[in-house]
């Protein structure tokens, strides 16, 4: 199911490219490089659509990005891409104004288990609730995920991430 080593070495190479590139870039070429490294995939390979929804996110069109990452989970996407599916269709949904979905759907996430993507979830469900009026709530989600990294103080960190949300 997933794509052979030969085109996940071009597929980072373009990606490479792309973001060492000056704003400005040609983005509508990268779409169009992107979608024709996809094709290969076929129209119904998850990673294909997951491609076109980073492309589409990554150059400032979440609305276009958004349908891509549904049809990427529903067609099975896995692994690490899963998450990343996720996660960015989260600030995505966010951007275009459905903060609400954003929360549910990070909420879900963050029960699913634990990986080297677990901060940027927290960041994300952050910046969420934020956009939906519980500010109490987003700061101690970031300061929780925080507090982990701290060379000192993680304990009281990680409590006083807890109070901001206990009820008293």
């Amino acid at each position: 199911m997933n794509p052979n080593a030969d085109w996940e070495q071009r597929s980072a190479c373009l990606w490479a490219a792309f973001n060492a590139a000056p704003d400005g870039s040609d983005e509508e070429e990268f779409r169009t490089r992107v979608g024709v490294l996809a094709d290969e995939l076929g129209p119904d390979h998850p990673v294909a659509a997951f491609e076109r929804a980073c492309a589409w996110d990554s150059t400032g069109h979440s609305d276009k990005a958004v349908p891509l990452y549904r049809r990427a989970l529903e067609l099975g996407l896995d692994g690490i891409r899963r998450r990343r599916a996720v996660i960015q269709m989260s600030s995505s949904l966010r951007n275009i104004g459905q903060a609400e979905e954003s929360v549910r759907l990070l909420t879900e996430e963050r029960e699913r288990g634990s990986d080297e993507l677990d901060d940027a979830v927290s960041a994300t469900l952050a910046l969420a609730l934020t956009s939906i009026g519980r500010e109490r709530e987003a700061v101690s989600v970031a300061v929780g995920a925080l507090a982990r990294h701290l060379p000192r103080y993680q304990r009281s960190m990680a409590n006083y991430a807890r109070l901001l949300v206990e009820a008293d």
